[in-house]
């Protein structure tokens, strides 16, 4: 990702690969067997990855750019540091906010979560430690989450008496149903994942490895079964799937029409049909 490091002048960030260098976001795009995955990688280990506005300016800034590089089949949002994810906003910073910046920024993050919610590839989240808060609610605005059996999360806003303002009361009800994210954000409940997947809060909960990376290994081996299916033809059934929920079930049927046409035309479609002919495995270009 050349390009992308043209953002990081003045900003805390780092976009390369493998790197050990001290930075709030590290933006990694894999090769081989997981070329087309890019990991974005909170790193604020002192802070339990907790949001500071240098590191949403990041993540922004990162997000602008995956979203346009046709190259990004699949994106995982998790930490760099073992057993975390995201505590949620950075407490400490907010405190030094006047009252005037916090509805701003809170705007900033809500921005933030719908720019995820919006990238036209699918979004995993790898959750291998808390996810609070606005840590949660980035987590939710991912297509799928999945999540160490140990982890903990939990919309516990209601506690500081403010309540989720970075998408939650929006997501969490579209994920578990209105009455399950009633209870979870009234009454700040945290949970497991090992719990969190019973009720669909998490897709998958996986047992904790010695490396504390369980939640990232198994995003990957998801990402790599999203690899091996037409990029487009998933672009557009995550289009069709995110557009049709919001709408009555006969215009849901036109998003579906709408979207399956834009695959018609393509030369993966035209190469999927020969790759099962020939009784091999494609190779889909993205065109």
């Amino acid at each position: 990702m050349r390009s992308i490091r043209r953002f990081a002048a003045n900003r805390k960030c780092l976009y390369r690969f493998f790197s050990s260098e001290a930075s709030d976001l590290i933006v990694r795009r894999h090769g081989g067997e997981l070329q087309g995955i890019v990991e974005l990688s909170l790193n604020r280990p002192k802070a339990r990855n907790a949001m500071s506005k240098n590191l949403v300016a990041c993540l922004e800034d990162a997000l602008q750019e995956v979203k346009f590089d046709k190259d990004v089949r699949a994106v995982i949002l998790r930490s760099e540091n073992p057993g975390m994810f995201c505590a949620g906003a950075d407490l400490k910073e907010r405190a030094t906010m006047a009252e005037h910046e916090v509805a701003p920024f809170v705007a900033k993050l809500r921005g933030l979560t719908m720019g995820l919610y919006s990238l036209p590839m699918p979004v995993i989240a790898a959750i291998d430690g808390p996810a609070l808060g606005g840590g949660l609610e980035m987590a939710l605005s991912c297509d799928l989450r999945v999540a160490a059996d140990s982890a903990k999360m939990g919309l516990v806003e209601t506690k500081l008496a403010i309540i989720p303002g970075a998408g939650g009361t929006q997501y969490l009800p579209r994920i578990v149903g209105p009455a399950k994210a009633k209870e979870l954000i009234f009454s700040a409940a945290i949970v497991q994942g090992s719990e969190a997947v019973t009720f669909g809060l998490v897709d998958k909960s996986v047992p904790q490895n010695d490396e504390g990376d369980a939640a990232v290994v198994a995003a990957c081996e998801l990402a790599k079964l999203i690899l091996a299916n037409g990029p487009v033809a998933v672009k557009m059934a995550k289009a069709a799937i995110n557009h049709g929920i919001e709408v009555p079930l006969a215009t849901g049927m036109q998003f579906e029409s709408a979207y399956y046409a834009q695959v018609i035309p393509t030369k993966d479609r035209l190469e999927g049909l020969a790759a099962f002919r020939e009784k091999r495995k494609p190779s889909y270009k993205g065109e």
